[in-house]
């Protein structure tokens, strides 16, 4: 038996050298391809060339220096690779062969482009000093799972499901105008009610999801409620598929539930740093950009079988740049603009933090609540050059520049630390609650660090009390109940 064991172990650790292995080379290998065909200053072609390698020593010390589990890292820097790296470089050959402007009309030069650089640099620096700091001298506290509160699930998942009933009834209106609805028309109700009901209300069945799950988890083969909570979940999942699918809901929202979904029935699929990492850099840096290009190409698929070359004749050319200088890519190029912004209008100096904090107030009550950075960007954009579109992104490292300079780019990064620290007491916790929105934030960390803020960080908020803090309510009066009962019976008893 010891042999087996032994035999797994060693199987399982060559794999693990194996997958960093293929890491590392495929980043050394699209690196060493962008940088070799990246044609421009020096000054320039430095600054991301220093960019890059700050992030791949952080993706070295992740893959073999972090024993802890820690997906967070794996997002970051995954997401810094293609949108701060991979994205700019090849919109900047793409606008070189034009000699054209960004896509969002932002004249191209090359100050702003090695500044923005640096503000990247000074926050990954920052960020990676203070997580690794704060893990060293922190120690995460592991919450133990309260056994008590175990016989109150089967009522908190009945109240959730009648939650959630209640809200399919309601909204049955609001998803069928959501399923018509064009892509580019406005929404049938205002933000608050929007936000109120996909970002709230509509999350609640993933809760009962979760709760199903550790109640089937924790309780015995013989219990009576096994069948009656494997109904429960059936009905949770379809009730999830029906608020939270492509036709109702952005991929982005998407993605965070779906993932966190699988790795909650198949934890094994991303329990390990290398796992992760895996998934996400091969998914978000290969195949979106492929199947991009693929769902592009000008031919049909009958004459690509025949001919391949039409294929590859699309990533010789423009494909591969083209699928990349588009507005999904554009969190690098925002924070040149939020640059450009500053040197005419200044600092905000932590007002437009307002917006975030205090998303939850309504701009009737509050008229001159600020807009988000990145409409707030997106307006400077067309008053200035002209563009049409202000519903952009805003990468976090733009957040802080636009509120505090390069100070607030610090004190932003230092921030990001301590959060993801404190997560990971959540993701090593028996309430699997707590474990599960800790990793959907490791997902979610993607739309969170594009931005903005505003958006990223209400609607984590906003999931976080739909999945956690209506099933901690629900909890806290169903015990209170059942005290108040108890001590109903016992001053009876004591009178008779």
């Amino acid at each position: 038996m010891s042999l087996w064991v032994n035999a797994n172990d060693i199987d399982l650790n060559i794999k693990c050298k194996l997958g960093k292995a293929v890491l590392l080379g495929a980043y050394i290998v699209i690196s060493t391809f962008l940088f070799a065909n990246f044609a421009t200053e020096i000054e320039v072609w430095a600054s991301f060339f220093v960019s890059n390698l700050v992030l791949f020593t952080l993706l070295w010390w992740h893959l073999y220096k972090e024993k802890e589990y820690s997906p967070f890292i794996s997002v970051y820097i995954v997401f810094n690779f293609l949108f701060f790296i991979i994205a700019p470089i090849l919109q900047l050959r793409v606008i070189g062969n034009k000699n054209a402007d960004f896509i969002t009309n932002l004249p191209y030069t090359p100050r702003g482009i090695i500044y923005a650089n640096v503000l990247v640099v000074i926050f990954t620096t920052f960020f990676f000093g203070t997580y690794t700091l704060l893990k060293k001298t922190r120690k995460t506290r592991v919450v133990k799972h309260n056994i008590e509160s175990d016989k109150r699930l089967p009522l908190v998942l009945i109240g959730l499901l009648g939650i959630s009933l209640f809200v399919f009834i309601a909204s049955y209106d609001f998803v069928i105008s959501e399923i018509s609805r064009a892509g580019q028309t406005s929404f049938s109700v205002g933000t608050t009610a929007l936000l109120l009901w996909k970002k709230l209300l509509f999350v609640v069945p993933l809760g009962g999801i979760i709760l199903s799950v550790q109640y089937y988890k924790n309780a015995k083969s013989s219990s009576k409620n096994l069948l009656a909570i494997a109904l429960v979940l059936m009905i949770f999942v379809m009730l999830l598929l029906w608020f939270k699918n492509p036709l109702v809901e952005k991929r982005n929202a998407l993605g965070p539930i779906y993932i966190s979904i699988i790795y909650l029935f198949i934890p094994g699929i991303f329990n390990s740093n290398v796992k992760t990492m895996f998934f996400m850099f091969f998914t978000m840096i290969i195949v979106f950009p492929l199947s991009a290009i693929i769902t592009h190409v000008r031919s049909s698929l009958r004459e690509i079988f025949i001919q391949p070359r039409l294929l590859l004749d699309e990533f010789e050319g423009e494909g591969i740049g083209e699928v990349f200088n588009t507005l999904h890519y554009d969190a690098f190029i925002n924070i040149v603009a939020t640059i450009d912004y500053v040197k005419y209008e200044g600092f905000s100096y932590g007002y437009q933090l307002l917006s975030a904090f205090l998303f939850f107030v309504p701009r009737k009550i509050w008229p001159d609540k600020p807009t988000t950075t990145g409409q707030l960007v997106g307006e400077h954009l067309i008053d200035s050059y002209g563009f049409n579109f202000s519903n952009l992104s805003n990468p976090m490292v733009s957040e802080g520049y636009i509120n505090f300079g390069v100070m607030g780019v610090i004190l932003l990064a230092i921030a990001l630390a301590y959060t993801l620290v404190y997560l990971l007491t959540w993701l090593q916790s028996s309430i699997l609650l707590k474990k599960m929105m800790a990793f959907y934030f490791a997902i979610h960390l993607v739309f969170f660090l594009r931005g903005d803020f505003a958006n990223g960080f209400s609607y984590y908020v906003g999931t976080l009390v739909g999945v956690m803090g209506i099933a901690k309510i629900l909890d806290y009066f169903i015990k209170q109940g059942i005290i108040n009962q108890q001590k109903w019976k016992q001053s009876h008893i004591k009178k008779a």
